[in-house]
């Protein structure tokens, strides 16, 4: 690995999906090389719309059709994305509360609609799942039932406080929650993973020191190294 000045310091921004997962690598990462790595987390959307209006980062991770938006609207370098990490969406309920088979498709559209109150995240999870409402003709049904986490407000502390039953969320944001059951990931027929990419902001691209150190730090969060850290996270490598 190269070492670099312990005096570099790389800024980046990524989705709330990540940051646990994240904040573990960063800190690796400086064992071993010197150089910090701060990554601030937000929602995915903001996120992007901050890239967009040019605020300065040495790196961008987040979804990966996200970060093909960006490279298509020229705020990140062509060619530099890589995809590094796989998320599943998981389901939780209220701890202690009934556990709805989950069993297969038609078993989790019963638990849906069997369901008083709905929560998903405003990310690729949430998008995924309204479309397959829509699929199982129940999207104006359910509708009502759909509570909206406050940005910055992850879905697993809605289900906790009580104020969803019912929650979908990337696993790597529910598996460290107080007061929620996890109850797995969704089934093989209606799964939904989501491919979290990194990419380097084009802002960047004239420095050249600075590009290799983003480099050198985003070719480790993709190393197979790593891998154990991003299965305690709740999430797989690719």
């Amino acid at each position: 690995m190269q070492t670099s000045s312990p005096l570099l310091v790389l800024r980046g921004i990524s989705s709330m999906a990540t940051k646990a997962l994240l904040a573990e690598l960063t800190q690796a990462y400086f064992a071993q090389t010197g150089v910090s790595v701060q990554i601030e987390s937000v929602g995915g959307v903001d996120a992007a719309k901050r890239v967009q209006t040019g605020e300065a980062f040495d790196m961008v991770l987040l979804a990966s059709d996200a970060i093909e938006r960006l490279i298509t609207s020229g705020h990140v370098q062509i060619g530099s994305r890589c995809d590094w990490v796989r998320s599943p969406v998981a389901v939780a309920v209220q701890a202690g509360a009934e556990r709805p088979d989950l069993s297969d498709e038609a078993a989790v559209k019963t638990a849906v609609l069997a369901s008083p109150t709905l929560s998903y995240s405003t990310g690729p999870s949430g998008v995924y799942l309204e479309k397959l409402f829509e699929r199982w003709g129940i999207a104006d049904v359910v509708k009502a039932r759909i509570v909206v986490p406050p940005p910055g407000t992850p879905v697993g502390a809605l289900v906790a406080s009580g104020k969803a039953a019912l929650g979908f969320q990337q696993l790597s944001e529910l598996i460290a929650l107080p007061g929620i059951d996890v109850l797995g990931t969704l089934p093989a027929d209606v799964a939904f993973i989501t491919t979290f990419s990194s990419g380097i902001p084009a802002v960047i691209a004239h420095d050249a020191a600075r590009m290799a150190a983003v480099q050198s730090f985003l070719q480790f969060l993709a190393s197979v190294g790593v891998e154990n850290v991003k299965r305690k996270q709740g999430m797989d490598w690719l």
